[in-house]
């Protein structure tokens, strides 16, 4: 079983939320790129984008995974194997029945789109759930992440000698809020044994 069995897991597929900042590309081209084509769940990604600037995120990730990546989309639903990266100047959350959403409410610990916003929504969002927190300066995502493990959801944070920036996995772990802090190299097969866990009541 996952790490947090709350006893009566949400429903449905799973979601697995990667979020970054500083030194995010690198991050997430790693972790993406060592995910099988057949992975069992919903990816949905959020790097900070300094506003105004257009995110070529989708197009540079899409070459370095085998997971098909495209934008994400106000209104699109979650398929399993997709990755959905959330645009510049927009908040991205996950509603209840896995779709996602975007608005331009004010920024959230002075990014948009905000990781707390997005994890925050997928805790509430009812289903089974990861969230990694990855490289980046600030404290963005702590409190996401943190709703996440309260909502009976995983948490792996990137260790401190593989972030450039530890300053998001390090509010995250100082909140209380992570289950494992691991080497970047160890969290894609640690998503795998975790998805391979909770997918199996489904097959």
């Amino acid at each position: 079983m996952p790490i947090n069995d709350p006893g009566s897991p949400p429903g449905g597929l799973p979601v697995v939320a990667l979020v970054a900042s500083m030194g995010g590309l690198a991050a997430l081209s790693e972790v993406l790129g060592a995910l099988p084509a057949d992975f069992g769940a919903a990816v949905v990604v959020l790097q900070h984008v300094e506003a105004g600037r257009l995110s070529l995120l989708p197009e540079i990730l899409a070459g370095r995974t085998p997971l098909r990546v495209r934008a994400a989309v106000h209104g699109a639903e979650l398929e399993n194997g997709h990755v959905y990266v959330a645009p510049s100047g927009r908040h991205l959350s996950i509603l209840r029945g896995r779709t996602l959403a975007l608005d331009e409410h004010a920024p959230v610990n002075f990014s948009r789109p905000s990781a707390d916003v997005l994890l925050s929504s997928l805790a509430a969002a009812g289903v089974p759930m990861v969230a990694v927190v990855l490289t980046g300066r600030g404290s963005d995502g702590a409190r996401g992440a943190l709703h996440v493990r309260q909502g009976g959801g995983t948490v792996l944070a990137s260790d401190q000698q593989s972030s450039v920036s530890y300053g998001m996995p390090g509010a995250a772990d100082a909140a209380g809020a992570v289950d494992e802090v691991l080497p970047l190299p160890r969290i894609a097969p640690r998503l795998v044994e975790l998805i391979s866990q909770l997918v199996q009541p489904y097959e």
